[in-house]
């Protein structure tokens, strides 16, 4: 009778992974890199060669002031932008035709055209009507280029933010609401307790991606004479012909982007918690 072997096979090594072949990908891959690294190195170095304390100093403060233009127009744009898009949400799924091709109509012309020539239609077309604006008594408002830009940006993102929200509260199941209404909670209660907040979730990353949009396009409003962070970019350039000027705000914008990219992913890490496992 035999015996059966009661010890326990020691752990081996894990075979040896196979050597990866360099391919014509890897190779345009890695001198990609090497180029993109020379010329990383390149501007550096130009920028530590042609640093300029003097004008670091003297535009430094319009750099900052215009900068907090930026962030003021956007962040009042996105949140009036998101108080307009809700009802423009619920009229996108109204079964209300007039409503519903009223939004549709809307959503279409402020995503299906360039934000320069919304801008320049209220900017400059409004203003071929400055007679008839003062006497409604709207002149005030549509003679100041910054207002006409908060309006425009508002108008702008409103109809991307429907849209995404649309989408997100259709993307909550079925279920949701029927097992709101078995609850026996209103349909009012049910969609701001239940339904709106699944929704936000699901749209937490496009909002992110559509801050970020507006952040990056409010550079247009320097073209009427908004003195954004662009638009002190541009006097810095005209008054001293250095192109560290449009360096500087390129990286400024690119530092409030990363800002806001890695707070907007610990804010959505935050509230999704309960869906990971």
């Amino acid at each position: 009778m035999s015996r059966v072997s009661t010890s326990l096979i020691p752990p081996q090594a894990p075979p040896p992974a196979p050597p990866r072949p360099f391919t014509a990908g890897r190779f345009f891959g890695n001198v990609f890199m090497g180029v993109w690294l020379a010329l990383t190195i390149g501007i550096f170095l130009m920028m530590v060669e042609g640093w300029d304390p003097e004008k670091f100093t003297r535009y430094g403060p319009n750099y900052l002031s215009g900068l907090g233009v930026t962030l003021t127009l956007v962040g009042l744009s996105i949140v009036l932008g998101a108080v307009l898009s809700l009802p423009l949400a619920f009229a996108r799924m109204s079964k209300n035709p007039v409503f519903s091709w009223f939004s549709y109509g809307y959503v279409y012309f402020f995503r299906g055209t360039p934000l320069l020539t919304q801008l320049f239609l209220i900017y400059y077309g409004l203003g071929s009507f400055s007679a008839e604006l003062k006497a409604w008594g709207l002149w005030w408002f549509f003679r100041d280029a910054w207002n006409c830009a908060l309006l425009t940006f508002t108008l702008n993102t409103a109809a991307y933010q429907a849209e995404i929200l649309r989408g997100a509260i259709e993307s909550v199941p079925r279920g949701q609401h029927e097992g709101a209404a078995a609850l026996g909670l209103p349909k009012k209660i049910a969609f701001f307790k239940v339904i709106l907040p699944q929704a936000l979730i699901v749209a937490l990353r496009p909002y992110g991606n559509e801050i970020i949009l507006m952040i990056k396009g409010s550079a247009i409003v320097a073209i009427i004479t908004v003195f954004d962070l662009m638009g002190e970019t541009r006097r810095a350039f005209s008054r001293t012909f250095d192109y560290q000027a449009y360096l500087w705000a390129a990286l400024l914008y690119l530092l409030i982007v990363e800002l806001l990219r890695n707070v907007w992913a610990w804010l959505e890490a935050r509230l999704t918690r309960h869906l990971k496992r």
